[in-house]
């Protein structure tokens, strides 16, 4: 891939091109999904300028990559006539986020509450992102209500919220600096 011009024009009257070819509104559900993993793509970005962890900055570098391919994913929207192939999420890409989430978690304390967005620094931009994820993943279960998705584009999506909570424990001291929810505390 080769991008020579960044500018375009062709999005000045409010449309923009799928990876199609086809011309649709900004405002688009389709075009809400894919720029909800961008969205969230950029939270990620942020988060690992505050983590340390080698591991954990390897698996969100993967991340990162994958929502690149999600996004690339969904800006096409699926055509049996199609003859082309494109780029899709895969079953493995869903199966290495569970990997990664059975993995992380048995390193956990165990969760006694509903825990609260904060800790460390690292840990509270990464449930920012975590909460960027979901409204992503509702953009994109809404879009699956209206026209065809990958179903392994909505299950990715909806692991990475889950790895994102796991490494945001893994990153408050395996669990033990999670901020505990206290319901009804401030009554």
């Amino acid at each position: 891939m080769r991008l020579d011009r960044i500018y375009t024009r062709g999005g000045d009257n409010g449309e923009t091109s799928l990876g199609d070819g086809a011309r649709t509104p900004k405002f688009h559900i389709r075009v809400k999904a894919f720029g909800g993993t961008d969205e969230a793509n950029a939270a990620i970005g942020v988060a690992l300028l505050h983590i340390d962890d080698p591991e954990v900055r390897g698996i969100l570098s993967e991340v990162q990559n994958d929502l690149f391919d999600l996004g690339a994913d969904l800006c096409v929207p699926e055509s049996p006539e199609s003859t082309r192939s494109r780029l899709r999420t895969s079953a493995k890409q869903v199966e290495t986020l569970e990997h990664h989430i059975d993995r992380v978690n048995e390193a956990l304390s165990p969760l006694t509450s509903f825990i609260l967005p904060g800790g460390t620094p690292a840990s509270a931009y990464l449930h920012l992102a975590r909460t960027i994820v979901r409204r992503a993943e509702r953009d994109v279960v809404e879009l699956a209500a209206h026209e065809s998705v990958n179903e392994e584009a909505l299950k990715y999506i909806n692991r990475l919220s889950d790895l994102l909570f796991v490494l945001c424990r893994y990153l408050n001291e395996r669990g033990a600096g999670d901020v505990l929810w206290k319901p009804g505390a401030n009554r």
